[in-house]
């Protein structure tokens, strides 16, 4: 099966986007379904173990800078997701591994496979961001093979679900965007003798450059 489409955020900018998609909290919690999204040190995950070790954690907000650069996807990383996804009659619980392939400012790609009591998928996604006239375009598409109960419904069942997800999750993603918006303007007032250094500095730290590399958006 595959998926794609292109989602539109309005009134903001391809690095203030990409620190979001960056922060696994952010995903998390804009990913409906998603219990829990953490990085795991290899494919093979005890996920009764990890339920327990992660239930009670306690994580930054979203909207924190300094804990978004320390936790932010890496290349060659792998994270495990509990996720429920609604699909029909069933209401499956994937226990989901997914490894960055590939993340250089402004595209990602990943590649993973979950499974739950009677189904189980294979995927491999990517995403570009680009500036458009009123904010960024998020191009995306997933290839995925589904196997099981799941399966037997057909691609005209799993498609609405799959486009009802994303919708779910940018729409979400922009919320939480305009969120973060409000709180750095809030800091500049404060601090009104650098108003973007902060963000501006954390940026460049997520995408891995120097301040002089690439002009500011």
């Amino acid at each position: 099966m595959e998926f794609s489409g292109t989602f539109e955020l309005e009134e903001t900018t391809v690095d203030e986007v990409w620190l979001a998609l960056s922060d696994p909290v952010l995903v998390e919690q804009s990913l409906p379904g998603c219990e829990f999204l953490v990085r795991v040190d290899d494919t093979d995950v005890d996920f009764d173990e990890l339920h327990d070790e992660v239930t009670n954690r306690e994580v930054e907000p979203a909207a924190d800078p300094e804990s978004i650069a320390e936790r932010a996807f890496e290349e060659g990383g792998h994270y495990a997701a509990l996720m429920q996804i609604s699909v029909g009659p069933v209401n499956p619980t994937f226990e989901t591994v997914v490894t960055i392939d590939h993340r250089e400012y402004p595209e990602m790609s990943a590649a993973g496979e979950g499974s739950s009591s009677n189904s189980s998928f294979e995927m491999a996604s990517g995403m570009t961001l680009s500036e458009t006239d009123d904010g960024v375009a998020v191009e995306w598409e997933t290839e995925a093979d589904v196997f099981g109960k799941i399966a037997q419904m057909g691609q005209r069942v799993v498609n609405p679900v799959a486009n009802r997800v994303v919708k779910r999750f940018f729409s979400s993603v922009q919320d939480q965007l305009r969120e973060r918006q409000l709180a750095v303007e809030g800091d500049a007032s404060a601090d009104e003798s650098d108003p973007t250094g902060s963000d501006r500095g954390l940026v460049d730290r997520v995408l891995g450059r120097s301040r002089g590399d690439v002009s500011d958006s």
